[in-house]
């Protein structure tokens, strides 16, 4: 299930009280999308990193109560205690069986012990599959059964689309643009330590911002070969026409030959549209090659909703109909 169609299924899923268990490949953004739910449903996240803890640490220190001669359970300090939270296992699979256990009374039956959740709080898991070879335990089958189980999968345009709205460096959305297969790249039967995942694109992109271009530094998160077509890449950017003139003159703005600097015009214009300039970008959309015209309009029409009501989009949508269909 591709990471937009994950989101709408968690939302449904939250709505009703169904708890969910995502499963997906390491860094392909399970977190992420549970934390971006969590947001648009103004839900306060309380995520418990299973593999941390000990079956005792659920249920709390126990506190001797002199007076009455009984054991009473200091709360956890992550257990819920407001109404609209998701309270998320990441990582569940790799949590020893016995955590995996303590976890049954409060995923089934919504309290641990003394300590009840309130009613309203949802439930979410996450974890890598086996055929990834994490160091994960099997889900016991009777706790498997309480969730709705989803498969991750990774999707380039879902995740150019989060990388616009979220401030990913130009540079490494053109970059996948480009290399689409580069996104997600990982074996398991491989021993590697870097490899790109969207969590280490974004890694990437923070390393550009932070003004360091260095290769070693980009290796070191998605790996060599991914790292040598990247640093190239860097160089051809750095050939690129000034950008704002687009904006300005769009009649006189350089229109690149090469694919490579195509997709990074294209990723450079998308963050700086707004309903002022939109028509200038229209008259430079139709001067580039048709794909590329309608990857950018596709592209900006993504954050942008203004789009198709202006008759801009409305002349442009029809020279370009053969294409588009």
């Amino acid at each position: 299930m591709r990471p937009n169609e994950v989101m709408k299924s968690l939302e449904t899923l939250i709505e009703i009280g169904q708890p969910v268990f995502i499963w997906g490949a390491p860094g392909v953004g399970k977190t992420s999308i549970v934390k971006q739910v969590a947001k648009k449903m103004d839900r306060e996240l309380q995520t418990i990193i299973a593999t941390l803890l000990d079956p005792v640490d659920l249920r709390g220190l126990p506190n001797f109560d002199k007076e009455r001669e009984i054991v009473k359970w200091f709360r956890p300090v992550f257990l819920p205690t407001k109404n609209k939270t998701i309270l998320f296992f990441d990582d569940l699979p790799t949590a020893p069986p016995l955590v995996q256990a303590a976890c049954y009374e409060l995923i089934l039956e919504n309290r641990v012990g003394e300590h009840i959740l309130p009613p309203d709080t949802a439930k979410i898991a996450a974890g890598n599959r086996e055929t990834d070879r994490a160091l994960v335990n099997r889900i016991p089958t009777p706790l498997a059964n309480r969730f709705v189980h989803i498969n991750f999968e990774v999707n380039t345009e879902d995740w150019e689309e989060w990388g616009y709205r979220n401030g990913i460096a130009n540079e490494v959305i053109g970059f996948i643009k480009y290399r689409p297969n580069l996104l997600f790249n990982f074996d398991p039967q491989k021993n590697e330590k870097s490899f790109p995942t969207p969590r280490s694109w974004e890694m990437v992109s923070k390393i550009l911002k932070a003004g360091n271009e260095n290769y070693e530094l980009v290796a070191g998160a998605i790996g060599e070969g991914p790292a040598t077509e990247f640093i190239s890449y860097l160089k051809l950017y750095k050939t690129l026409p000034d950008i704002d003139i687009i904006f300005t003159d769009p009649e006189k703005a350089t229109v690149p030959s090469e694919p490579a600097l195509l997709y990074a015009v294209v990723t450079g214009i998308v963050p700086k549209v707004s309903k002022k300039n939109f028509k200038n970008v229209m008259k430079y959309a139709e001067r580039i090659p048709g794909d590329f015209s309608v990857l950018l309009i596709k592209d900006i029409a993504k954050i942008h909703e203004f789009v198709f009501n202006t008759p801009e989009f409305e002349t442009w949508a029809k020279t370009h109909a053969d294409i588009i269909i």
